[in-house]
């Protein structure tokens, strides 16, 4: 039997740690290691206990969300980031993506949505509310941010990156290309160092921004 998922709660609103408190303890696979009232606390948690998934609020106290993600992830890249948070228009959701987060949901997601994500973002797969989703396309029809990699992709690792923007799983590509899910993810991590890109969602925005795949309308 697989390890269950260890999870860290950064929210500074009481009702909303029991709430993801009380759905966490519900499944079998998870296991909620701490709970952090502000992002200062959910930096020094996350160095202590080494989570798997922090959930993380944007807006709290001493230590913003950005913030602390930004030092999370730096600090071991190894730990997933699940943003939950009530402002889809909140300014900082690119901000977030580009610090590392994984995921971003809202607060009135449901449950089931919920723990969906968080197996989704463990297994390094990336989660985006679909409100969350149209804001991010706004983004990306702004001018790139990212300069030209100096390591050019091969032809291969384009047509991943394609997919990739496309939202497809590793299994998705693999099915789409006729290769192995051990290539695809070999290609992925390729892409990713190539382009000094944190994870799969950067890539795909990455891909919107230079014209590999279609932007929505």
């Amino acid at each position: 039997m697989e390890a269950p998922i260890r999870i860290l709660i950064a929210d500074d609103h009481p009702l909303i740690r029991q709430g993801l408190r009380v759905v966490i303890e519900t499944q079998p696979d998870m296991e909620l290691i701490g709970e952090a009232s502000d992002g200062e606390r959910a930096v020094r948690q996350a160095a202590e206990l080494h989570p798997d998934i922090v959930i993380m609020d944007l807006r709290m106290p001493v230590k913003d969300g950005l913030a602390a993600t930004r030092e999370i992830a730096q600090a071991d890249p190894h730990v997933q980031i699940l943003v939950l948070t009530s402002y889809p228009d909140d300014d900082n959701v690119y901000s977030a993506i580009k610090a590392g987060a994984m995921g971003f949901l809202l607060k009135d997601s449901s449950a089931e949505y919920l723990l969906d994500a968080i197996r989704t973002v463990h297994r390094g797969e990336s989660v985006l509310h679909p409100t969350i989703a149209r804001k991010l396309m706004v983004e990306i029809k702004q001018p790139p941010l990212l300069p030209p990699t100096a390591d050019p992709l091969t032809p291969r690792e384009v047509e991943v990156l394609g997919c990739l923007a496309q939202g497809m799983s590793n299994r998705q590509i693999a099915d789409e290309l006729s290769v192995s899910v051990r290539t695809v993810s070999a290609h992925v991590r390729n892409i990713l160092d190539k382009l000094h890109l944190a994870n799969r969602t950067q890539a795909a925005l990455y891909a919107l921004q230079q014209g590999l795949a279609p932007k929505p309308h």
